[in-house]
């Protein structure tokens, strides 16, 4: 019994999160295609609520697999390394990605920064502002930088037990 508990999985608030995003996606998207086929009447704010929505699900999903180790790597050349070595390539592999997205999130705030001061430009469907939209990646890359310490932790424990 006690191992049915343990084994029932939690879900993150970022994945509740972006559940709840695909879920307001779909039902747009859904309601979009009736109104097409029902009412011959396309709405055009889907898109825009949908592809952006997507991005942030995305980063989201980023982190997510960060913490898994489903990203992309070399992992025939990481196995050949003495574990000394590999030690050193996962504490690279973690600084390099917090630049990359440090990287990312400093020009998605200069551009919010840009938006809220001196364009003041809107979204075309719906007229809202587009720092609205942009605001979403520095704010879902919290869990992504989460999410990188908790794959690196699992990758050092893994390592350990080699």
């Amino acid at each position: 019994m006690e191992d049915k508990v343990q084994k029932r999985r939690r879900f993150g608030i970022d994945e509740v999160i972006m559940g709840i995003l695909l879920l307001v996606m779909a039902t747009i998207a859904f309601i979009n295609v009736l109104g097409r086929y029902l009412f011959h009447y396309s709405l055009a704010f889907t898109e825009e609520i949908g592809v952006n929505f997507f991005v942030w699900i995305t980063v989201i999903g980023i982190g997510i697999a960060f913490e898994r180790g489903s990203h992309l790597g070399m992992v025939s050349i990481y196995k050949m390394f003495p574990k000394s070595l590999k030690r050193a390539v996962l504490w690279l592999n973690l600084a390099l990605s917090v630049f990359l997205f440090g990287v990312v999130d400093w020009f998605t705030i200069k551009t919010i920064y840009d938006e809220m001061t001196v364009f003041h430009s809107t979204s075309p469907a719906l007229g809202i502002q587009m720092w609205i939209y942009y605001i979403g990646i520095p704010i879902f890359s919290i869990f992504v930088f989460i999410r990188m310490w908790k794959g690196h932790v699992k990758a050092l424990n893994k390592l350990k037990e080699e």
